[in-house]
């Protein structure tokens, strides 16, 4: 459930996506656009704090991967689904018809513009509560899933437990001018390849390639 603000005008602020600003009929005058910039540092602010007092043994490393994977967009945007403000957001017909309730990253800068509403409205008290319920909860299943992980750690991992060579990534293809390469990568474990991936670059297409690999592995 959302908090009740005490200046509902700022709440309304958090939702709105400047594509309304385009049409009048929408009757708002400032996006979302500011909230969204102070609820970003917020966010991070009350994630470090919590992931600091409740993993004490941690090393500054681990923790930094365990707020990755807590404040990324997917992390976000599937909290601010469950919440129902997809269907609250404020924006244009045009942005709605192109999927914009159900948009990752719109849903995610909308998460951070509430924060930052919150933040404004009632402090920090309260955007620790508001993300306690609706946002830490959801950690445990990053732990079990080994979500702060990226994909090539996490295969690394896998393929060691079952005494297996380390994965080697080769690229096969590049495509596309200079400025604007599609690269496509293979990942091998001994000599059999077990993914493959596709990105804009080398690091992108083997994360998507160590996650083709790892279903492999499931």
């Amino acid at each position: 459930m959302l908090p009740t603000f005490t200046t509902p005008t700022l709440f309304t602020q958090a939702l709105t996506h400047r594509s309304a600003l385009n049409e009048q009929a929408q009757n708002v005058t400032e996006s979302n656009e500011r909230l969204e910039f102070l609820g970003d540092a917020v966010l991070e602010l009350v994630t470090t704090k919590y992931l600091y007092d409740a993993y004490p043994a941690q090393p500054e490393g681990t923790l930094t991967a365990y707020r990755s994977a807590l404040v990324k967009t997917t992390s976000l945007a599937q909290v601010a689904l469950r919440l129902e403000l997809g269907e609250m957001i404020l924006m244009s017909r045009g942005e709605e018809a192109g999927g914009g309730r159900t948009n990752e990253s719109l849903l995610a800068d909308t998460f951070e513009a509430v924060v930052g509403a919150l933040y404004l409205d009632q402090g920090l008290p309260a955007v620790e509560k508001f993300l306690n319920e609706h946002l830490f909860i959801t950690f445990k299943d990053i732990l079990k899933n080994r979500l702060y992980q990226d994909a090539k750690s996490q295969l690394q991992e896998v393929v060691q437990a079952k005494s297996l060579p380390t994965p080697t990534y080769e690229v096969v293809s590049e495509l596309g001018p200079d400025h604007d390469k599609i690269f496509t990568v293979q990942v091998l474990v001994g000599a059999e390849a077990v993914g493959t991936g596709t990105g804009k670059s080398k690091q992108a297409a083997q994360q998507v390639a160590a996650k083709d690999a790892l279903q492999r592995y499931a």
